[in-house]
């Protein structure tokens, strides 16, 4: 069965910009406007104290979607089991080649990719003209945590990428 995507959406970045709305344009997520009606799943958050390991592989996937200004831990109160995602460089325009500052795509997508999923994950970076370049990026990297049984194997290997 696929994985769902949803997104809690704040709207406090350049709509131009947001790839969640996009995401939403081609029904590929769905929006919501509130914690309560987000469903529980696996939620994407970059304070969690666990990373996100192909043993956390679940029907629903949720992101926050918000300016990196505003993502504090705070905005975080999403019921679910939190993860962080590991080491991998943003593709995004915005924010090219810099570390965890990934966009709402490129997170779920990369949790896709642990999950096993990639054709999902190419699927929705399909849409964006820099989606490619994400996984080309993070293509060793994304294989590797892919291949881990659980979150301390997905840490030891993002410790090698941290360590160069």
């Amino acid at each position: 069965m696929p994985v769902d995507l949803h997104v809690r959406y704040e709207g406090d970045d350049d709509p131009d910009k947001c790839t969640a709305r996009k995401l939403a344009r081609f029904d590929l997520t769905t929006l919501h406007r509130s914690d309560r009606e987000t469903p529980y799943g696996v939620v994407l958050n970059p304070h969690a104290e666990r990373a996100l390991s192909p043993a956390d592989a679940t029907d629903t996937l949720v992101a926050l979607d918000c300016s990196w200004e505003s993502a504090g831990e705070k905005r975080f109160s999403l019921r679910g089991d939190h993860r962080a995602l590991p080491y991998l460089v943003a593709a995004n325009p915005v924010n090219f080649g810099r570390p965890l500052q990934l966009t709402t795509v490129e997170a779920l997508a990369a949790a896709l990719c642990l999950f096993g999923e990639r054709a999902h994950a190419v699927r929705i970076l399909s849409k964006f003209r820099w989606g490619e370049t994400f996984l080309e990026l993070n293509d060793e990297p994304l294989r590797r945590y892919a291949d881990c049984a659980d979150s301390t194997e997905v840490v030891a290997i993002q410790q090698e990428y941290l360590d160069r």
